[in-house]
């Protein structure tokens, strides 16, 4: 039995030698920005890192001290997405052509003081890439840290994540949209 399926196989093996490779997978759709800098701002990045801040405070009142923090999984897994669309809003700022506002959109906080016109900062964006990529990465691996905290869910690791988070975030800001802001460091 052996030797009749020898020949089956060689014969085969042989045909197989002959075809045409497989088609090759065809490369990945580069990627291309739907959403505006300032539309991640506010629908991923300022939702999630608004809530994170949030989540953890102390009130003192007449009435007592009232320390609100994540106890339960469910809160620390709610938690757990936030910091997790926080990393990724990194990601997502960082994809080349990403326009800060749309043509004829002003910004959310056009009428604060000293911020700039979305072309401005646009400009500023564009004059080099690499520095606000590397700074979108530090929003990434500050969320990373936020992580790792709820993982262990240590509540003093977690306060000290969020303010990694402030500090990549204003170190953006700062950067592009007020440069000018003369304000005292805190």
């Amino acid at each position: 039995m052996r030797l009749r399926l020898a020949p089956t196989v060689l014969l085969l093996l042989l045909a197989a030698c002959g075809k045409t490779p497989p088609e090759a997978p065809k490369a990945a759709a580069a990627l291309e920005p739907v959403a505006s800098i300032q539309e991640l701002m506010q629908s991923l990045v300022d939702p999630s890192a608004d809530a994170l801040w949030e989540s953890v405070s102390t009130t003192v009142s007449a009435a007592g001290t009232e320390e609100h923090q994540p106890r339960s999984d469910a809160e620390w897994l709610e938690l757990r997405f936030l910091a997790l669309r926080l990393a990724e809003a990194g990601n997502l700022l960082a994809v080349d052509g990403r326009p800060v506002a749309h043509a004829g959109k002003q910004l959310e906080d056009a009428h604060v003081s000293g911020i700039l016109k979305p072309e401005e900062i646009q400009q500023r964006v564009d004059a080099d890439r690499a520095a606000f990529a590397s700074r979108a990465a530090a929003l990434r691996e500050a969320a990373r840290i936020t992580l790792a905290a709820i993982d262990e869910k240590n509540v003093d690791h977690f306060i000290e994540a969020g303010s990694r988070i402030d500090q990549a975030c204003e170190a953006c800001h700062k950067q592009y949209w007020y440069p000018n802001d003369r304000r005292p460091e805190q």
